[in-house]
């Protein structure tokens, strides 16, 4: 109701309009909060891309341009990158032999936590274990590639309860020495 001498919201007017916004906020947490409790796992969640120029450097192993970018590949992937990243090596002199310091640009899409309300995605918190399918000795192999995923690699994503060892000797594996494992916001 407009006050008609100054043309301003009357005290009565004004107190219901603060109340009504009230119990709409009460009404809109509480409704966030149910959706919470239905899905205790879930968070809410936003796309960001990211963009990296990775070159690795090593002396145990040696990659192909198309090696390390297939293997960065499905590393980039298990660790929740969008399934519509590119990759593209550089710094390449053959076509598929094993290079000095091959390089691969990332650019890529990974998931970070948003409180938000409208988040556009659900995720979730996932357990990954970088070195899960391999052999001892043939995960030793990549402790430098291991060490420098940890180091370049890992911060671009959301990541909690890491565990990670990178004992690296060149030229001389190291059985056992390395590990990468953590948790990753991935979509639902």
């Amino acid at each position: 109701m407009l006050d008609g001498n100054r043309g301003t919201i009357a005290p009565l007017a004004r107190s219901a309009c603060v109340t009504a916004a009230l119990a709409l906020a009460l009404l809109c947490a509480s409704a966030s909060l149910a959706l919470a409790a239905s899905n205790p796992g879930q968070e809410g969640a936003v796309w960001v891309q990211k963009e990296l120029n990775f070159r690795y450097v090593g002396f145990t192993t040696k990659y192909s341009c198309d090696g390390l970018r297939d293997r960065m590949r499905g590393i980039l992937l298990r660790l929740g990158a969008r399934d519509d990243l590119t990759l593209t090596g550089y710094g390449c002199v053959g076509v598929d032999s094993p290079e000095a310091t091959p390089g691969v640009r990332i650019v890529m899409h990974v998931l970070q936590p948003s409180t938000a309300t409208g988040a556009e995605s659900h995720a979730h918190w996932k357990s990954v274990d970088l070195l899960a399918d391999r052999d001892l000795l043939d995960a030793a192999r990549d402790c430098e590639l291991i060490a420098q995923i940890h180091r370049d690699v890992l911060p671009l994503f959301a990541v909690r309860n890491v565990s990670y060892s990178a004992t690296c000797s060149a030229h001389s594996p190291v059985v056992a020495g390395t590990r990468l494992k953590a948790e990753v916001l991935v979509a639902d």
